[in-house]
């Protein structure tokens, strides 16, 4: 061998083996997905429609505070609300003025909330108005019956924000509420086609060859 291959071989840097396969990861370390398996999306990531604003909530109540914290809720994301202390006067107000959405509480004075819910889906102007009936009974049972007789959701007391809107949200993704995509009145042209805005405007008018 000669002085330059010595020389060479002593300063080549060593070979780096590959890990074994049945080597086990570093503490901390993330596993990598198998070739085949695509990386999980995270969800926060995907798109999703929001109900309009605007939307006319009614909320049929006994307890002032739920009326007034349901409805704050509701009104800090640009819905209007109105409220009803028993079942008469919620059906009265529900056909003075159909809603988009309807709070049906199951225990009220006087009429229930179960027969609230048969006379409103019955009435021709309230029969497709959704409604989500709430409660605070431990029993199981009431989520089913509710949904048995015509409710879209149930919502159990006490709750919290993330418990309204995601139900909210299930009725925008059912197709059952208008979702913020839709076109607003405002927007509508003398003929009621769309009025784009004055941004999309310009880039759809814009020649081809401009940046």
């Amino acid at each position: 061998m000669s002085l330059f291959d010595t020389v060479r071989r002593l300063f080549r840097p060593p070979a780096v083996e590959p890990p074994s396969p049945s080597s086990s990861p570093s503490p901390g370390a993330r596993p990598m997905p198998p070739p085949s398996q695509k990386p999980m999306l995270d969800r926060r990531s995907a798109g999703r429609a929001d109900a309009s604003p605007g939307l006319r909530v009614l909320i049929i109540d006994d307890s002032a505070t739920i009326v007034a914290v349901l409805g704050k809720m509701l009104r800090q994301n640009n819905f209007e609300t109105t409220g009803a202390g028993d079942a008469e006067s919620g059906i009265e107000a529900a056909l003075a003025d159909v809603p988009d959405l309807i709070f049906l509480d199951i225990v009220l004075p006087g009429m229930s909330g179960f027969n609230a819910l048969r006379l409103l889906r019955r009435n021709p102007a309230t029969a497709e108005v959704p409604i989500v009936m709430i409660s605070g009974n431990v029993q199981a049972t009431e989520q089913f019956y509710v949904q048995r007789i015509g409710a879209d959701d149930f919502m159990r007391k006490p709750f919290g924000r993330s418990d309204v809107f995601s139900r909210i949200q299930r009725l925008v993704e059912s197709g059952r509420l208008p979702s913020h995509a839709a076109p607003r009145a405002e927007l509508l042209t003398d003929d009621d086609s769309v009025a784009l805005p004055d941004a999309e405007i310009d880039q759809a008018t814009a020649p081809a060859d401009q940046p």
